[in-house]
């Protein structure tokens, strides 16, 4: 049997009549009555019996009809869930976050959430160069990474925007009353770096204040950021970290200065996919978004 002679079959047994169920689904009479037959045969079960002019349902022929309707239905909810991810409309959506955030990350969810209401999300969280391995291994299909960084030519970058850096401390080392301040008047203060040697955000501190020929006070590094706010706060050092973390991690008692334009300092943000592969629909609407942010 096939999901057409169970259209059929739900047909003749809900208008009672093959002439019925003929015009109901605008068809001849004879091919309706071979289907039933050729059903009738496969099964080897009387599905349908007359009487009088009107066909009855047989106890067979009653639970055929049940699952038909479920078949039918599934059928129906498939080819619509289907068409519905081709479009972008439904399906699962993989992104990699950079473990120290992404500035506005949130509002462009909360956009494609209201564009795109049935869409679900698969979320990792990592360093760049490890979401990255996770893009070309199709883990996600996207990831949001912080530049500069090595990617080969197996990967696509949207670049979008430079994110500002901030000096953070305790009001236990005040830095006077300037809004903005440079990296020399950062250079005595021990310095507490986020993430590891190596990283992104590590590897473009050093190399801003390398660029000016400076040498920090290093005190140290610290990978989990929580507690890197927890030892700035209690005067243990200062940190420079990327703006969107000041909006991740609000609450802590600290001062925060922008580093001026002058510093170099300054943090890329690139949203990454794998080339030359197809990405699903979801992912290109949600590229559509990201541009139009």
């Amino acid at each position: 049997m096939d999901i057409r002679q169970l259209r059929y079959f739900i047909a003749i047994v809900e208008e009672g009549t093959v002439s019925g169920a003929a015009k109901r689904l605008h068809l001849s009479q004879p091919p309706l009555s071979q289907q039933l037959k050729a059903m009738e045969q496969e099964l080897g079960a009387l599905l349908l019996e007359r009487n009088g002019k009107r066909l009855e349902v047989t106890e067979a022929g009653n639970r055929l009809y049940e699952y038909a309707l479920q078949m039918v239905e599934l059928m129906e909810a498939a080819k619509s869930e289907v068409k519905e991810v081709g479009s972008g409309l439904n399906g699962q959506l993989s992104i990699g976050v950079n473990t120290l955030s992404v500035s506005g990350l949130s509002s462009v969810l909360q956009g494609f959430q209201r564009e795109y209401p049935k869409i679900t999300y698969k979320i990792h969280q990592g360093e760049s160069s490890h979401l990255c391995r996770l893009v070309r291994g199709r883990e996600v299909e996207l990831a949001f990474i912080r530049l500069p960084l090595e990617l080969g030519d197996d990967l696509t970058v949207l670049h979008h925007e430079q994110e500002p850096f901030y000096l953070i401390s305790s009001d236990k080392n005040p830095l006077g009353d300037e809004r903005e301040i440079s990296l020399a008047d950062v250079v005595d203060l021990p310095l507490l770096l986020p993430s590891t040697q190596g990283l992104g955000v590590h590897y473009l501190i050093l190399k801003s204040f390398s660029e000016l020929r400076l040498e920090p006070k290093l005190r140290g590094e610290c990978s989990d950021i929580a507690l890197l706010m927890s030892l700035v706060a209690s005067g243990f050092g200062v940190s420079i970290v990327p703006e969107s973390l000041l909006h991740h991690y609000p609450g802590y008692p600290i001062i925060r200065r922008r580093l001026s334009g002058e510093s170099g300092l300054t943090s890329p943000i690139g949203l990454v996919a794998l080339r030359n592969h197809r990405l699903s629909k979801a992912a290109r609407n949600f590229i559509d978004l990201y541009r139009c942010h």
